[in-house]
């Protein structure tokens, strides 16, 4: 009895001794985790408080949006503000509001926002040690030419633009600030911009913005609308001429308008549940449809018929090929002789979805959502296959702008995965690439102004930026007054003179209902 009672009370010494290492051990382990948490909650709060590096580039995130050192784990979002993780779930409901979607467009508001404050404080020099003094002295001194002169100038000038908002006026109280501008494109000399706007009920109007009064005291702009609407998408514009050039002295405005300034739009209408697909169509417009007070003297249009869905539009200037208009359509290419009605096919691979036309020759560039660059010669006859494409050249991605440069021997051209490369036609190459742009599935133009050496384009990410034509660099990015989503992207205009002549440089920028002017001074 005596042996048994000793033998119970090991027994249960050895469990106590038992249950005590385990305790213990597992004081040890949770002590260890607060001690790990509270180092993490103190690098962690220590790296808020020191704020963001200073090398940060403009387009990483503000110092309130910024990727936290904390470790990222799976389905769960850290808030550096809130110091906590919180859980998230796909799509959106009442009790966890939080998807990666309204994570990704706070941290680009934050950015956005950020970038505004910064575009309102005074600007620095586009290049370092570089300002409009020195410029001068170094030209003085004979070491720089007037041309780099002029554009080193003007890469000063565009770092220094402050914005300004404009009133828009029009002989209807109606017409000024009831639709989001969509698509707005300007005429040779930036006399006039042709504007698209989407209206509330559904489809497009257009109008006219007279820019002549752009450069006096009072920043505003008149818009002559016309009562011609159309349900159909907008997908090109451009401005054509049956008197080159388009351009015209302001003096001479109705003259010219009455014998043939018009403007070539495309119209796509949109699928609905109850059609497959309905034929999109091709109209040129008059532009004194848009200015004249009685309705009995307005025109009608010069040419409309119907086409398959059209996706871009290019007028021809050269005299060999004058009165000729192309449009990129599916599969196909279709070029139209305004006075004779004649209509020439040529088919693709792919949907032509960007176009120019060259001056110098009577030759058409596009650019396919195959990514393929080619070259037509509308002088010779459509012919079975592909052995009337001339230069050929080749993206990753579908094409959505391609510009020719003034000398005709290189080729600007955008895709959908934001690259943006300069091609020498001579020997087929790549030999300069901008950085920077931004673009995931929008067709989006490039604005090409040689003389003044910049290169503009609007990204997917409502972001206007300004490159140098020369040598790539990236002069300046200008956030959206409006924040971003994909029905708000920018719309803009550059120029040296805009309103004529004797106008002003600057930048034209039109969101929603607004339109902004960025000015030298």
């Amino acid at each position: 009895m005596e042996r048994g009672w000793w033998r119970r009370r090991e027994k249960r010494g050895w469990s106590s001794g038992k249950q005590s290492r385990r305790s213990s051990r597992a004081q040890r382990c949770s002590s260890g985790r607060r001690a790990a948490a509270r180092y993490e909650q103190d690098e962690t709060q220590a790296s808020l408080n020191a704020g963001p590096s200073t090398s940060e580039s403009p387009s990483s995130s503000s110092s309130s949006c910024q990727s936290s050192p904390v470790p990222e784990l799976p389905g769960f979002y850290y808030d550096p503000e809130k110091n906590r993780y919180f859980r998230l779930l796909p799509g959106h409901n009442n009790y966890n509001p939080l998807t990666k979607e309204s994570i990704h467009y706070k941290e680009m508001e934050c950015k956005r926002l950020k970038l505004l404050e910064e575009d309102e404080q005074q600007k620095k020099a586009s290049r370092a040690g570089l300002n409009s003094s020195i410029l001068l002295h170094k030209r003085q001194l004979g070491l720089l030419s007037s041309t780099n002169y002029c554009r080193l100038v003007h890469e000063l000038k565009v770092n220094c633009m402050q914005k300004r908002k404009i009133e828009i006026h029009g002989p209807d109280s109606s017409v000024a600030g009831t639709n989001n501008f969509k698509i707005i494109v300007a005429d040779a000399a930036c006399e006039r911009i042709f504007a698209v706007n989407d209206v509330e009920h559904g489809g497009c109007k257009y109008g006219i913005i007279n820019l002549s009064s752009l450069g006096k005291e009072s920043l505003t702009v008149e818009m002559y609308d016309n009562l011609y609407f159309t349900n159909r998408k907008v997908n090109s514009v451009c401005w054509a001429s049956l008197t080159h050039p388009d351009s015209h002295h302001i003096e001479d405005i109705v003259l010219n308008i009455q014998i043939g300034i018009a403007a070539l739009s495309y119209e796509r209408r949109e699928k609905t549940t109850s059609e497959h697909e309905t034929p999109g169509c091709i109209s040129l417009l008059p532009a004194s449809l848009f200015i004249s007070s009685n309705p009995v003297d307005q025109p009608g249009m010069l040419c409309s018929f119907k086409i398959s869905t059209g996706w871009s539009c290019a007028w021809c200037l050269n005299p060999q090929a004058d009165n000729c208009f192309s449009t990129g359509q599916t599969r196909r290419v279709l070029v139209t002789n305004v006075i004779t009605g004649h209509r020439q096919t040529f088919g693709t691979s792919s949907d032509v979805l960007s176009q120019q036309f060259a001056t110098q020759t009577p030759v058409l560039y596009n650019g396919c959502r195959s990514g393929e660059i080619f070259s037509i010669d509308v002088r010779q006859r459509s012919q079975k296959g592909q052995s009337w494409k001339a230069v050929r050249l080749f993206h990753d991605s579908a094409v959505t702008s391609v510009r020719l440069l003034q000398a005709e021997y290189y080729l600007m051209v955008a895709d959908m995965a934001g690259k943006i490369k300069l091609w020498d036609l001579r020997v087929a190459k790549c030999v300069k690439q901008y950085k920077g742009h931004h673009n995931e599935y929008a067709t989006l133009p490039l604005h090409i102004n040689e003389e003044e050496g910049l290169l503009t384009a609007v990204g997917q990410d409502c972001y206007t930026r300004i490159w140098s034509l020369q040598d790539t660099h990236l002069l300046r990015t200008i956030p959206s007054p409006h924040p971003s989503s994909k029905d708000s992207i920018p719309s803009v205009v550059f120029s040296s003179k805009l309103g004529g002549s004797r106008g002003v440089p600057g930048l034209l920028m039109a969101v929603r209902q607004d339109l902004y002017h960025f000015s030298y001074s």
